[in-house]
């Protein structure tokens, strides 16, 4: 495991991995997991990607960063580590929602109908 200085990524590592033994959902640990690698491994997801792989209110967790790339063209709620400026207002802009990982299980603790992009 590489040693991760930032220590808000740190605490949502540890929190995923609580998360994940308690529910006993694997959601949570394949995230944890992916956001444990070096940080030039980290996912960079362009909305594009994202309105060519997902339909109207999908729910999409992103482990890394999403960029503002391409355009969006139906609501979607975006969950992820960071999003670029653009992204987010292209997100907002198209009446989805971007949200944090956090924010992400609280809301959905079970994992139901989250995809993952990467």
């Amino acid at each position: 495991m590489v040693r991760k200085s930032d220590p808000n990524l740190v605490r949502l590592i540890d929190e995923l991995k609580v998360k994940s033994r308690s529910e006993g959902v694997s959601l949570w640990r394949v995230l944890a997991k992916k956001l444990e690698r070096p940080t030039r491994d980290f996912a960079e997801v362009n909305i594009g990607k994202i309105n060519r792989y997902t339909v109207e209110e999908e729910l999409v967790v992103v482990p890394g960063k999403v960029l503002g790339a391409g355009c969006i063209e139906h609501s979607v709620r975006v969950a992820a580590f960071s999003f670029s400026t653009s992204a987010r207002e292209k997100i907002l802009g198209a009446g989805g929602s971007c949200i944090s990982i956090e924010e992400l299980m609280d809301a959905e603790p079970g994992g139901s109908g989250v995809k993952i992009m990467v």
